[in-house]
């Protein structure tokens, strides 16, 4: 574009990096929370956000419209008269959860589920994807990449804004790479430089328990919540810890680590040499092998071993509820140490029957048994955990180039 006249010389202070880097942060700070108060509220009338959020008016209008323009928000269909019927009526914005997804990958040790999330958190397609032999990560990576692929061909109204990846073991976001899995063998797994290269779309990686911390954030029970802590038990057995809307990562994000948490009373021998580490006495490993030498089950699937109690089995009754009781015990010890408001709690007992809940609680202690919780999403916690990675850098930074859309 020609200048038609000199551009004035920038005085030092104008000049600086850091308020120019100041306004990046209020920026994308700002859109943040316009976002979350449109997906919390909504239909909401951008009077109301200014009002939720604090910011001016000319903010709050000037946000919507990149929103908008976006199309992450959309005007409502039907404007609300202002009040006493006088004046102009004001007309509502909403979250425009009919044009983009997000996919989601999450690697549990017998399968992997892929999804497509709307932006509400919404399973829209699900799958999964059995292992057969050896977990070989590239070729995991690769079936994950085709089956998102499969479900986008089977969404063609919905366009991919990035991908979420999900896992227990040791997973470092910054680097997007799987450190370590013990039980999937995977050890410095590139999952972002390979999904992304399958996918052509941005990735991003967390560990599955700091995943459903966000996705309650978000999208569950624990929105609005001061603090939380999640507590994932699954063959995995990890733990997540959010306060003032913020995950604890930690160096590297080894932060919620607790397979080897001693558990009072536990008698498993666990790898490390030790007898009554947490993973060892909770994981679903431990439960299937417990039911089979009981003569419950037969296989692997701790699915079966609930099946048997909704049957009357009165030992896997006992199993399923003395492993949520010895849950509730562990959840305790986390409580004496980071005293959350909220605990959400993933195990499959838990999920499914109510006198296991009844055993968590037991567990935790009458006093704070009112603040624990099962997951929110307790018909898609793996589809859910995968997403919502993606959608926890969304509502971060709405406005930022960590996605690529296609308008």
């Amino acid at each position: 574009m020609p200048r038609t006249a000199a551009a004035p010389t920038p005085s030092p202070s104008l000049s600086s990096p850091i308020p120019r880097i100041a306004d990046r942060d209020r920026r994308r700070t700002s859109a943040s929370a316009i976002l979350r108060s449109v997906l919390e509220h909504g239909p909401v009338a951008r009077s109301t956000i200014a009002r939720l959020t604090g910011l001016s008016p000319a903010s709050v209008t000037d946000h919507c419209a990149r929103l908008t323009g976006l199309g992450l928000i959309r005007e409502a269909a039907a404007p609300r008269q202002a009040k006493g019927g006088v004046g102009r009526p004001h007309v509502p914005v909403d979250l425009d959860a009919s044009r983009f997804v997000v996919g989601g990958v999450h690697v549990a040790v017998p399968y992997t589920t892929v999804a497509l999330l709307d932006l509400r958190g919404r399973v829209v397609a699900e799958r999964e994807l059995r292992h057969s032999g050896a977990i070989e990560p590239y070729d995991v990576l690769a079936r994950a990449a085709d089956g998102l692929a499969a479900l986008l061909d089977g969404a063609p109204g919905c366009r991919p804004l990035g991908v979420g990846f999900a896992a227990g073991g040791w997973v470092d976001r910054d680097s997007g790479t799987v450190v370590a899995h013990p039980l999937l063998g995977w050890r410095e797994v590139p999952v972002r430089e390979v999904l992304g290269a399958h996918t052509g779309l941005p990735v991003h990686v967390d560990g599955h328990a700091r995943a459903l911390v966000n996705a309650e954030r978000l999208f569950g029970r624990a929105r609005g919540s001061g603090s939380v802590l999640h507590l994932f038990v699954g063959n995995v057995v990890d733990a997540a810890f959010a306060t003032h809307d913020e995950v604890h990562h930690g160096p590297r994000s080894q932060a919620g680590a607790i397979a080897h948490l001693p558990v009072p009373g536990g008698t498993e021998t666990c790898d490390c040499g030790r007898v009554g580490c947490l993973q060892v006495e909770l994981s679903e490993r431990t439960l299937c092998r417990r039911a089979r030498e009981a003569g419950v089950v037969d296989g692997v699937n701790p699915t079966h071993v609930v099946r048997a109690a909704a049957g009357g089995d009165p030992v896997a009754v006992r199993l399923l509820t003395e492993r949520a009781r010895m849950t509730g015990r562990a959840v305790g010890l986390l409580l004496d140490v980071l005293n959350p408001e909220t605990v959400v709690v993933t195990e499959l007992g838990v999920l499914s029957r109510q006198d296991c809940l009844d055993a968590l609680r037991e567990g935790v202690g009458s006093e704070r048994a009112a603040a624990v919780a099962p997951t929110s999403f307790a018909d898609s916690v793996l589809a859910t955990a995968g997403g919502s990675v993606a959608l926890d850098v969304l509502y971060r930074d709405p406005l930022g180039a960590s996605f690529e859309r296609s308008t």
